[in-house]
């Protein structure tokens, strides 16, 4: 297993990636290939024992910075760790690519260096979220704004994919989001998605509302990019909610804080199955390669488990499954 780490990636920049990849190493055995500026990732090396463990290091002199325009940095900064990563991927060099940097370049560099799975139309991030019964999967929450209705066809597809072969959902159930249960509710998009769901072979249950999300209704939830970035904001600002509201509470007055002791390890046990740490990043499910994106203010153990979802899509063969899956798909269910 070769997985490519964008060691520039990253509101923090090299410190944390380069951590991660040793943990990586030390616990698996994969090769992850350090791409960055090697005056800054080697230092930081040299600071821990890798005897044993296989973490080279690949120059990239640029960086796509957080700010910079995702499609012109993509075009414009060949050398960037980014891009440089991605192409390793294309050439046959890496199994995977993982980055903590700029979204958007992510996407437009995946797009431009490893193109689309033939037959997707757009590719989607997805998101794990944490529901009463376990996790569950978003797709889109990010990538596509607008959408048409045969995107969201295969966001299920892909989805219902994912879901199976990484997260363990035999027969994964999808479901739409909407405004209304009822098979009449949703914009004009929501209704066609669902008549042309209702055609394919997939777990297809109906419409789920926000509040169905957290109860685990459905495996996979397929919405248009726009939508469900909103969502997955929602829940992560939900949990720092909760979280601070949680510990006024057991600071209020002595007997809450001997309650809020009592009660710390369940808290605390409880608030980690929230931690976007846990999950570390989100698949771009479409694009012809294994593409892991994680949030910008990740630490070493969040690019950790960024880098196990990227091995799992690889051992478990995501994307041939799509490519099958898209094939055995009747052609006027994911085309118009």
């Amino acid at each position: 297993m070769k997985i490519v780490l964008d060691a520039m990636g990253g509101d923090f920049g090299p410190e944390p990636n380069v951590e991660a990849a040793i943990m990586t190493a030390r616990e698996f055995g994969y090769e992850v290939i350090l791409v960055g500026k090697q005056d800054q990732i080697r230092p930081l090396l040299v600071k821990h024992n890798t005897a044993g463990l296989t973490l080279p290091i690949v120059h990239a002199s640029e960086v796509i910075e957080m700010h910079e325009h995702p499609a012109s940095a993509v075009k414009s900064k060949k050398d960037s760790s980014m891009v440089v990563g991605l192409q390793m991927v294309k050439r046959g060099e890496a199994d995977a690519f993982v980055t903590m940097g700029n979204t958007g370049g992510a996407l437009a560099g995946a797009l431009l260096n490893l193109g689309r799975i033939k037959g997707i139309h757009r590719p989607a991030l997805t998101a794990q979220l944490p529901n009463l019964k376990g996790w569950s999967l978003m797709v889109d929450v990010g990538a596509n704004a607008v959408c048409k209705p045969e995107y969201l066809v295969q966001f299920a597809l892909m989805g219902s994919v994912y879901a199976e072969r990484v997260l363990g959902k035999r027969n994964p159930s999808v479901a739409i989001i909407s405004n209304g249960e009822e098979e009449t509710k949703g914009n004009d998009l929501v209704q066609e998605v669902h008549q042309l769901l209702k055609r394919t072979s997939l777990n297809f249950i109906g419409n789920a509302e926000g509040r169905h999300v957290p109860m685990g209704y459905a495996d996979v939830y397929v919405t248009d990019g726009f939508t469900g970035n909103v969502m997955l904001k929602l829940m992560e600002g939900m949990k720092t909610f909760f979280t601070t509201l949680l510990k006024n509470a057991a600071t209020a007055d002595v007997r809450s804080k001997v309650g809020g002791l009592l009660l710390k390890p369940s808290i605390t046990k409880t608030l980690k199955g929230l931690d976007y740490e846990e999950v570390g990043g989100a698949p771009l499910l479409g694009v012809d390669g294994v593409v892991v994106i994680g949030h910008g203010r990740s630490n070493a153990r969040a690019i950790y488990s960024a880098l196990k979802v990227a091995a799992n899509c690889v051992e478990n063969r995501v994307i041939e499954t799509i490519e099958k899956g898209l094939e055995a798909m009747p052609k006027a269910d994911v085309t118009n």
